[in-house]
């Protein structure tokens, strides 16, 4: 089982990953595209039906997957699933942050609202904290400070999809209010302020995958308006141009 299937589910689900990998060097690419297919399939999985006990069995069904790569048997034929368990014995990943991505995701099957600020980043912390987390690891570099980017960039993705989740019935935010979203992106960008000038080493073209996370925060801090009225983000010009630029100087 090769790995194109995977970056083709990864450009089509997730282009920013995808133009950040495909920036990545060549040796790097296929210990990525599995780690963020997989991100891409359970993140939808509670989307493809408005019957919460299928979607519940959806998500489940990539729990038991892991479960099985966890197990360090034979895993089900799946496009995804044998080169992630590839991945994960190569590398040594950590199957139970795979596992934590799948289970939080049960979040978007219903439309209960986070407890508190703590419990929406815990949220933010389980999926794109750990996923850049597998990733950076994947390339054999492990540090805390990986986690607090990851936070950033799931936070501003968040922040930018914030309308299609509030007009899908979801309530996204603990505080939606202009001066709420002023201090959670300020959260973020503090935790992207600790990581400033961190030597990732040769995971650096892998952190680079949170590049639009740092322009996002920054605009929702100028114009908090811009969430709930979906302006966030710049055009498609200004999205390529900004990583070709970082990719060019070396930097996240």
């Amino acid at each position: 089982m090769t790995v194109t299937a995977c970056a083709q589910i990864v450009e089509k689900g997730d282009p920013d990953r995808f133009l950040a990998v495909m920036a990545a060097p060549v040796e790097l690419r296929p210990k990525l595209w599995p780690i963020y297919a997989f991100n891409v399939e359970v993140a939808k999985a509670p989307w493809v039906t408005q019957e919460p006990g299928i979607a519940e069995i959806r998500v489940q069904w990539w729990r038991d997957a892991v479960a099985e790569i966890a197990a360090g048997g034979a895993v089900r034929r799946h496009e995804v699933v044998e080169p992630l368990a590839d991945v994960v014995r190569e590398a040594g990943l950590d199957t139970a942050l795979l596992d934590a991505i799948a289970d939080a995701r049960r979040w978007d099957i219903y439309d209960e609202s986070f407890e508190d600020a703590a419990d929406f980043r815990g949220h933010l912390e389980a999926t794109s904290g750990a996923l850049l987390d597998l990733a950076c690891t994947a390339v054999g570099f492990t540090h805390p400070t990986v986690r607090g980017v990851g936070y950033a960039q799931g936070l501003a993705n968040w922040l930018m999809a914030v309308p299609v989740l509030e007009a899908r019935g979801r309530k996204p935010l603990v505080d939606g209010t202009r001066a709420g979203v002023v201090t959670v992106a300020r959260d973020g960008l503090a935790a992207l302020d600790a990581a400033r000038g961190f030597d990732f080493g040769a995971a650096v073209p892998v952190v680079r995958a949170a590049w639009r996370a740092d322009g996002i925060l920054r605009q929702v801090v100028r114009d908090p308006g811009a969430v709930s009225e979906g302006r966030l983000g710049g055009s498609e010009f200004q999205r390529r141009a900004s990583l070709a630029w970082k990719s060019f100087r070396g930097t996240c």
